[in-house]
């Protein structure tokens, strides 16, 4: 192999080990920018605006529920949404933070139902597909005087 012939391989070489991963991450970085709209536009629909008939185009056919309050499927999560819409009309959600990571999309979340200081939310979501297929959620209610000056958001 010549000089030149080295020199030419070593350079593709290095393009493939240095671009490839790179295309690669971007690929990847825009996929979770789709997940991140996706969850969040779920969210909004499902949550803020009580609307099952704009929720449920985002999920899969399959929806799995961790949150013991609400059953499986979009039959679950109409009755979720019925529930909120009879019980916290004016229940909130602002999303404070959106973390995605390979198929999970997390939202640290504060809730408010119209007084108090409300509830700290943390969700995740997992996304297959371009779909909302699973749930699990952890709350905390908000004290009204905290031990620290932190804050929980």
């Amino acid at each position: 192999m010549t000089r030149f012939n080295r020199l030419g391989f070593a350079l593709v070489w290095l393009a493939a080990v240095i671009v490839v991963p790179g295309a690669a991450a971007g690929a990847d970085a825009g996929k979770l920018e789709q997940n991140k709209k996706l969850v969040t536009a779920f969210y909004d629909a499902a949550i803020n605006q009580k609307n099952y008939d704009a929720a449920v185009k985002y999920l899969g056919a399959e929806y799995k529920q961790h949150n013991p309050t609400a059953a499986d499927g979009k039959e679950g999560l109409k009755g979720f949404i019925d529930f909120l819409k009879a019980r916290f009309p004016n229940q909130r959600g602002e999303i404070k933070q959106v973390v995605a990571e390979g198929d999970l999309v997390v939202l640290h979340v504060h809730s408010t139902r119209g007084e108090g200081p409300g509830r700290a939310i943390v969700d995740i979501f997992r996304v297959k597909d371009g779909k909302v297929v699973e749930h699990w959620d952890v709350i905390q209610d908000i004290p009204e005087k905290a031990a620290n000056s932190n804050g929980m958001f």
